[in-house]
């Protein structure tokens, strides 16, 4: 859903990223420290129970989360190392904002539904691309989904934020769990794409 805003986050990020390869900033670091920001952020923010401020700057963080691409590309640096190290920590930064609301509502937060809600979120989301990567490590393709990396971070971004807002927590509940169906489900479409291709190829009964 939200993949096609990629070409107007680049159009508006190339100015920034000009600007960083001039000062000397690479694009490894941009990757790394927003990774690093997130991290800390969701953390600390979530598992205590800041979860707007906690929203806020995670969300920021993650519409910048092509800059780093950009200045590959105007550096002409881009190549699977960079694809590597941003896939790689994104799953850092994916994990540390369910594991801050599993720490919330495992303590202040109180609410054990929501907690195992959250868990699965973060294993299923897990789960998700390393489907597609073992798919694309086996000659095969898995990109289908109805719960993309970019929609999932909104879905539970948005409902942090609004229940740090003073909105009832029962919708950052009802969240999670639509997320967590939603997760297991593109997991079970990306299991059912490769199979399919397996049996095309003749590697499958």
């Amino acid at each position: 859903m939200l993949n096609g805003l990629r070409g107007f986050m680049t159009r508006l990020f190339t100015p920034l990223a000009r600007l960083l390869l001039r000062s000397g900033v690479s694009p490894d670091a941009v990757t790394v420290t927003g990774t690093v920001v997130v991290v800390v952020t969701a953390l600390w923010a979530f598992s205590t129970g800041h979860l707007f401020v906690g929203a806020l700057v995670v969300g920021l963080m993650a519409l910048t989360d092509s800059l780093d691409g950009v200045m590959a590309r105007q550096s002409g640096r881009s190549g699977p190392w960079g694809a590597f190290l941003d896939s790689t920590l994104d799953r850092f930064a994916d994990a540390a904002i369910f594991a801050g609301l599993v720490l919330w509502f495992a303590g202040a937060g109180d609410n054990h539904l929501a907690m195992v809600l959250a868990l699965a979120c973060l294993v299923l989301g897990s789960i998700v691309p390393y489907a597609r990567a073992r798919a694309e490590g086996v000659g095969m393709t898995a990109a289908v989904g109805i719960a993309e990396r970019a929609d999932r971070l909104v879905v539970v971004l948005v409902a942090v934020a609004l229940v740090g807002l003073g909105v009832a927590p029962v919708v950052l509940t009802v969240a999670l769990g639509l997320l967590a169906v939603a997760s297991a489900v593109t997991v079970g479409q990306r299991i059912a794409t490769v199979h399919r291709q397996a049996r095309a190829a003749g590697n499958h009964p």
